[in-house]
């Protein structure tokens, strides 16, 4: 008998957006188990014109379903998340479906779990939930906002038959906060890749990339990233103009936020540095790939959520690596990258240290980064590690 899995939370299949978007990609692509039926929810604006009112379909093996987001605000993931939901249990009653497992990507719809769970658990089902990072910390929210994400986040897991943490610090968050509820966690990564771009060094989409903004190949320092002030643009930025570099700080991010921009160029002054450019997004991710492997160094400053998608893929492509001292970064880059503090100078410093680094010691850490990803952080790993969660479920 086939398990059933509906996974709802992401903005669905085929990839255009982030992290949990790429996952599920990577789930499907790389499934070995014949055993294992995916459905997933696929945020829409407008089913008609999108698809011409095709409400599901097929890719990678998995059964895709369209769900038109309300235009409502910011409750507008709240509002897909719940439909969602909704169209899983009335397929699941409707096909009748033996032991569902219903996975729901972060922790939008607490406050009306209890309900959903109650009918999960009357059609046998069982559910699990990924709890992201800690959203509740995000700056970009407002404290009502951040309130209703911890308050969210603890009614999710408290109805959890089992949480899935994509970093061993979210788990050991998830045990500590909320040990009155005694949660069932298990720890399973993000992937990455090490296999190299497809486009040559020389390659015509590179050249014209690097003209076009005025950048020449291994002589700039990278970031690829979200534009929120978390990811701890302002320290980089800030310490990159102390440094005495001559390399670029090359920044690839969707500027959509021009009060933060405001703001750094108020506190930092960076306009006036010609090092720093903003380059926008690249969404050609086998020319993001090539731009990573042609930096010298890459900055991660993120410092909420588990394990970033944006420093596993700078590991396992990027030769060397200077990454915000924190849990969830030392996690995962071990000794594979170079650390830095928030504190005054200490970035600028290690940014020159990194300058004058001998050849051997970048080897040394750009094998040691890459060997990481290869045994812990590969795609086949990562979901031969879900199929195993997913069969068990099967086995109950």
């Amino acid at each position: 008998m086939k398990q059933h899995v509906f996974i709802i939370g992401s903005k669905g299949i085929p990839a255009q957006y982030g992290g949990f978007e790429s996952f599920l990609e990577k789930l499907t692509e790389y499934r070995k188990s014949e055993d294992i039926c995916y459905h997933i929810s696929r945020r829409v604006v407008d089913i008609e014109t999108e698809l011409d009112e095709k409400k599901s379909f097929m890719y990678h093996g998995a059964r895709c379903f369209n769900v038109k987001a309300l235009p409502i605000g910011p409750a507008k993931a709240i509002s897909y998340d719940i439909q969602s939901l909704q169209h899983c249990l009335a397929y699941i009653k409707t096909k009748k479906i033996s032991h569902p497992i219903v996975y729901i990507l972060a922790c939008r719809i607490g406050p009306v779990m209890a309900g959903f769970k109650h009918q999960i658990e009357k059609l046998g089902g069982t559910l699990y939930v990924n709890p992201d990072g800690h959203e509740w910390k995000r700056g970009k929210w407002s404290a009502p906002v951040r309130r209703y994400w911890k308050i969210s986040e603890r009614l999710m897991v408290k109805e959890a038959d089992l949480l899935i943490c994509d970093s061993k610090s979210i788990e050991k968050y998830i045990q500590s906060d909320y040990e009155k509820y005694h949660p069932k966690t298990t720890f399973i990564a993000y992937g990455a890749e090490t296999c190299p771009s497809k486009l040559a060094d020389n390659s015509d989409e590179f050249t014209q990339w690097c003209e076009k903004n005025q950048i020449r190949a291994g002589e700039y320092y990278l970031v690829v990233g979200r534009f929120v002030p978390e990811n701890n643009y302002e320290t980089m930025i800030t310490e990159f103009i102390k440094s005495d570099t001559k390399k670029d700080f090359v920044l690839v991010t969707g500027v959509d936020n021009e009060k933060f921009m405001e703001q750094l160029q108020e506190k930092t002054a960076f306009r006036s540095d010609k090092r720093i450019k903003f380059v926008g997004t690249v969404y050609n991710q086998e020319l993001l790939k090539k731009i990573r492997e042609q930096a010298f160094g890459y900055f991660h400053g993120h410092e909420v959520g588990g394990t970033n998608p944006s420093l596993l893929e700078a590991l396992g492509t990027t030769r060397l690596n200077l990454l915000l001292d924190v849990g969830f970064n030392r996690e995962v880059g071990e000794d594979g990258a170079l650390y830095w503090t928030k504190e005054p100078g200490n970035l600028a410093n290690l940014i020159h240290q990194a300058d004058n680094m001998a050849i051997e010691d970048m080897n040394r850490l750009e094998k040691l980064a890459k060997e990481r990803i290869e045994k812990w952080y590969s795609w086949e790993y990562i979901v031969a590690e879900y199929e195993n969660v997913f069969l068990r479920g099967k086995e109950k």
